[in-house]
């Protein structure tokens, strides 16, 4: 089998289930006979140019059903992003030259009054009674006669957006079906496994550690319309679900729901996903009675990395078989040296040691983003991939990471990068989330920030956090944040990663509570408006008020 189509034709006249929602359940059969009757819709609907349709839609049966349905009908389905508003939406579907729009009723309210580059006609609305209909009239008559290729594109999956604009990436057919190879089998899943899914099905994580896996078994995939933390449990127990996936964020939110004494009553057995901390990992194995797999990757693919045994708490693990990571110099091209440790477990020489990950023998698998060359360049030259994120490697060959790309920060000359930093600030009593970033020294480079959401009923207390800081061993010289910002909520992607450059924008010019200290012999203290126009004063001596602006 070499493409997604064979997958799901293999799944024809299977009355196992195969999707779980709400108080729907769809079997294999129903899904590859409604996918079926997509594609010839999608067929009918066609117009010159790519086969492109785009999914706006919150995790329900018709999205898994358009994908089944592109598969067969050599489509793709483009992944859309709800949290996405205004031109920004509108551009992504330009972009991604979408000839079809699949929505219902409430999403469609998104694109009211866009320039979609679509006639109204061919925005379909699921929950509208001429859609019904319309499917009706293509039901029952078997998958079209298409000769899909392994590699045609299947889907185009934008990038979270953590940090900037989102690119459209590639997967085809075959690469798909290739997942769907490994995934089954190297996370257990199997046709008596009921896996959980509440990540956004726009995003690879959802798709490509989920549902691929249960497509190759043939076993079932329970899914709730989006992320609830409180309903977490209650779903995984309704479904009997044994295997969900992640990302840290939502793992640091499933935590923050009140404890009880039955949490581990729960037929979970295993977890996997991406950025959650070790702190976090090891509460929520200790609480619900499942073990969790990390791993580092991204929909790109080249580069996978997991843990394994032995594997150091905070570290990403060690590369895939047949994959070669290094941690590059982008300036110089060479390696980086390998990360040197004190007594304490404190990164020493983050300054030569931190460097981009990159794969030396993976790049063929990237399959590009789509209509942006430019981009494309960026993670491929040299023959080498650059994944665009920052790690180091310690002499025994464990990698770590270190942040995005642009999570580099530099005070007092000194270069280091976020992530050891946040590793730290999430020990601190009551956090749920924690976002370390650069915001502008007045005089040169940069200070340290940090963004805290706190658990129900708890407080930032000044000299508490001193305490904490102190305590630290591992905290580096210059790692201790000059500001913290509490906020509510903290601003997160529709896949439950961390955007933080709504809060390098604001820097400390926020309504949310900021704590500061003016100098590093400072105590911390509650920012007024006498301190801020004070501090942009300093701003404005030291000729540096346009840094404020261009962040």
């Amino acid at each position: 089998m070499t493409t997604t189509a064979d997958l799901l034709r293999a799944r024809a006249g299977d009355d196992h289930p195969a999707l779980l929602f709400e108080d729907e359940r769809l079997s294999w059969a129903e899904v590859v006979d409604a996918g079926a009757a997509r594609a010839r819709l999608a067929l009918e609907l066609r117009r010159p140019g790519p086969f492109h349709v785009g999914v706006l839609l919150e995790n329900v049966p018709e999205f898994v059903l358009w994908i089944a349905g592109a598969a067969f009908a050599g489509a793709a389905v483009v992944g859309i992003n709800p949290t996405r508003r205004g031109d920004e939406l509108a551009a992504d579907i330009r972009h991604t030259d979408c000839q079809l729009i699949v929505t219902d009723r409430e999403q469609a309210v998104l694109l009211d009054g866009l320039d979609l580059g679509i006639a109204p006609e061919r925005v379909l609305r699921v929950d509208d009674p001429g859609y019904a209909e319309r499917i009706a009239g293509h039901t029952g008559l078997g998958t079209p006669g298409v000769d899909v290729a392994a590699a045609d594109r299947l889907l185009l999956l934008f990038t979270s957006g953590s940090t900037g604009a989102p690119k459209a990436v590639i997967c085809t057919q075959g690469r798909f079906a290739g997942i769907a190879s490994r995934t089954g089998p190297g996370f257990g899943i199997a046709r008596d496994t009921v896996t959980y899914q509440s990540m956004p099905l726009f995003h690879g994580n959802a798709l490509m550690a989920n549902w691929a896996g249960v497509l190759w078994s043939g076993g079932t995939m329970a899914m709730r319309r989006r992320f609830s933390a409180s309903g977490f449990l209650a779903d995984v127990r309704r479904f009997d679900a044994t295997f969900f996936n992640y990302v840290g964020r939502a793992l640091a939110y499933i935590l923050a729901t009140p404890e009880e004494p039955d949490d581990a009553d729960n037929p979970l057995r295993v977890g996997f996903g991406t950025e959650a901390s070790a702190r976090d990992m090891e509460r929520f194995a200790a609480r619900f009675g499942c073990r969790l797999v990390e791993s580092y990757g991204s929909s790109e693919g080249p580069i996978s990395i997991t843990k394994v045994p032995g594997c150091p708490p905070n570290a990403l693990g060690l590369p895939q078989q047949g994959i070669e990571v290094a941690i590059i110099d982008p300036a110089t091209g060479e390696e980086c040296p390998r990360a040197v440790f004190d007594g304490h477990g404190a990164l020493v020489n983050g300054h030569e040691a931190i460097g981009e990950l990159v794969s030396l023998n993976t790049a063929r698998s990237f399959e590009g983003y789509y209509n942006n060359p430019v981009a494309a360049a960026d993670r491929v030259h040299d023959g080498r991939y650059w994944s665009g994120d920052l790690g180091y490697r310690d002499g025994e060959g464990w990698f770590y990471f270190a942040g995005r790309g642009s999570d580099w920060l530099r005070v007092d000359s000194e270069n280091f990068a976020a992530a050891p930093i946040e590793r730290i600030m999430f020990r601190y009593p009551g956090v749920v989330m924690a976002a370390v970033y650069p915001v502008p020294d007045p005089r040169t480079g940069d200070q340290v920030m940090v963004a805290f959401e706190l658990g129900p009923g708890e407080e930032f207390e000044p000299e508490r956090f001193e305490a904490f800081l102190a305590a630290q061993p591992d905290l580096g010289t210059k790692w201790a944040p000059r500001f913290v910002r509490i906020v509510v909520t903290m601003p997160l992607t529709a896949s439950n990663k961390v955007q933080k450059f709504p809060l390098r924008a604001d820097r400390w010019e926020t309504s949310d509570p900021v704590y500061w200290r003016p100098d590093r012999d400072s105590r911390y203290r509650r920012m007024t408006e006498a301190d801020a126009a004070a501090l942009r004063r300093q701003f404005e001596e030291h000729g540096r008020s346009g840094v404020l602006a261009a962040i």
